[in-house]
Parts: structure tokens; sequence; C-alpha cells
């Protein structure tokens, strides 16, 4: 390639780990033992369907007794009514007497929320993970326990750390008119195995402060997930734009060697040879370096078939676009031969 200046989009590549965009753990809101676990593990669940029932029998019996206290309550402030119009009661026992009334009323409601609660459902809908309980455990003793957890994959969060330091050097090369901000808020993510997720995300926020703790700034991006190939707990890198600078020159990562003596590229002379030609980098333009130092423009860069080279041994350089060009063709030219 022949080594060119332009304007490229400086961006940075920070660690981050995923984290599910909404996360439930469901528990037992009363004490009793599980009958039924009604959902298979790691299977997509719907909010309102019931996940477990706990034994429901003396929840049911304080229900009816419930019941039956509001009902005759309500019976006796129904015949002190008629009983007040004509003084046969007075104001004082008709309003204890409807006071009980209500009373009977709230312990009803209680008693028809425990009786619903034996049967646990999912607040949101998402992937549920593995069950906490077996049937036949007592839950709910003392304090809410643990059951499963859901967890909304679709979309996700990445959440990462910019150091604030290169916060800062940035806004300062932005004042100093340098660099300029960009555009586009959308990041890249690149994961484990060093393959770029194919969906873009976008930024959702940065922390207002810096951590003391780390001397970094939280931020958190947001992916589309529909086929739910990012899981909570990965790690991960966020390739995000930080700033646009002019007039740089911009190499690949292949072209570029490391020696004893520091970084270098591999120059086409003009009798077919190779010259090491040392050079200093700065930032990245998406998978390319910022050449700070030892180029400046015209140069004809290898950037493949190193392993082709012999010292002082002429060679022919192909320009990039023409390699590309030549496997497409031998490509297309092989399939045709396999058809025939």
């Amino acid at each position: 390639m022949t080594a060119a200046s332009g304007s490229a989009t400086l961006t940075q590549d920070l660690s981050g780990r995923i984290e599910a965009w909404r996360t439930a753990q469901i528990r037992a809101r009363v004490e009793g033992i599980v009958e039924k676990r009604l959902f298979v593990e790691g299977s997509d669940v719907k909010a309102g369907a019931t996940l477990f029932t706990i034994d429901p029998r003396t929840y049911a019996a304080s229900y009816q007794a419930a019941k039956a206290d509001q009902e005759a309550a309500r019976l006796v402030v129904e015949r002190y009514k008629p009983l007040l119009a004509i003084k046969a009661v007075s104001q004082q026992e008709y309003d204890a007497a409807d006071a009980r009334y209500k009373q009977t009323q709230a312990a009803l409601a209680r008693a028809a929320l425990d009786m619903e609660n034996t049967r646990v459902p999912a607040p949101i809908s998402g992937r549920i993970g593995r069950a906490s309980v077996t049937e036949g455990a007592l839950v709910g003793r003392g304090e809410a326990t643990p059951l499963a957890t859901i967890e909304q994959i679709d979309p996700i969060y990445v959440n990462f750390t910019q150091p604030g330091s290169d916060l800062l050097r940035l806004q300062a090369a932005m004042k100093a008119g340098k660099l300029k901000r960009a555009a586009s808020s959308k990041v890249e993510l690149i994961l484990e195995d060093g393959r770029t997720y194919p969906l873009p995300g976008k930024i959702l926020f940065s922390d207002l402060a810096v951590s003391p703790s780390t001397g970094a700034v939280s931020v958190r991006a947001q992916f589309p997930n529909p086929e739910h190939l990012l899981l909570p707990g990965m790690f991960a890198r966020v390739r995000f734009p930080a700033a646009i600078a002019d007039n740089v020159i911009r190499v690949p990562q292949s072209a570029v060697q490391t020696g004893p003596q520091g970084q270098f590229v591999l120059l086409v002379t003009a009798d077919g040879k190779s010259v090491p030609q040392p050079i200093k980098t700065g930032s990245m333009a998406d998978s390319d370096f910022i050449v700070t130092e030892g180029l400046s423009g015209g140069e004809k860069i290898i950037v493949a078939g190193f392993q082709k080279l012999r010292p002082g041994v002429p060679f022919k350089a192909v320009p990039q676009q023409e390699k590309h060009a030549e496997a497409s063709t031998s490509a297309a030219s092989l399939s045709a031969k396999k058809v025939h």
C-alpha cells in the first residue's frame, strides 16, 4: 500500500463486561413447602407465568376464616344501621362495629394475597436459570427464599471504563483544535475470540465523576442481541469513536513490525528490495495504527507476504487492491472448474 495522509476517526479499545438488560430474582413471599416447579431450567418464560407452587392448604383455611369473619362483621353493621336510627344502639357501638368490619376486610385482603403468593409468578419475561430449590423444600421461613433468576438479554448492556487521563488528553486536543469531536455514538464489540460482533451498539451514558479507586470514568453501551450470542458475565472489548483527526497517516496492524529498536515498517525501494523504516504510532483508527513519526506520505509499505521476503533479493510488489482482485478471480475460476 502507498502511505497517504487523510482524515481518520480515532478509536479506543477498552475492556468491558457484559451485563443483562434486566434481572429479576424470584423469591418466595410466603412460608411453605414447594409442591411443583413448572418451568424448564434455561428456557424462556413469559411475564406472569407460574414458576413454582407452594402448599396452599394452610393459606386456604386462613382465607376461609377471614372471609367468615368479614361476613359476620358485615351482618353486625347492617343490623346496627336501623337500630341506630331509632336510638336502640349508641353511635359509639355502631362506630365500633363499622371499624371491626373494616378490620376484617383488611384481614381478608391479606389472606387473599397470601393465597395468591402460593403461586410464584415470573415478574418479567426472559431466560430463567437454574432453580435454587427442589420440590419438598421449605421456603420463606424468616426471609424471602431465592428460588431462581430471570434475565433479559435482548438488548444487552456492556459496562466499561475509560481512563480519566485519556479523557483529559482528548478534551485538551479538541480545545486546541488538533482533533474534532466524533459525530457518531455507535460502538463496536470485539469478542473474546477476536471476532467483531456483527451488530453495532450505542453509548447510553458515562458517569459525571472519576472513580477515586481506579481513576477511570464508567461508561455503559447497549447492543442488540437477537440471537442471544452475548451472555451476561462475558468479557469483551468495546471499540468506540473518540475523535476525528485530519492529515494523519494510518497503516494496518499487519504492516507494523516490532524489533529491538522499536516499531518499524518495511518499505519497497526503487530497485525492488525492502528496507526497514522506524516509525512511532499513537492512537488507533479501527484496527489500524496512526503513525505519528517516520512516514511523510507516498512511501510504498509492505502489508503482507513477509514470509516470501529474502534479505537482499529483489521481489515484485503487488498493490493490495490488485492482490484482492487476483484472489477473487482465482476463486471464481476454481468455482467454474468445479461446476464443469
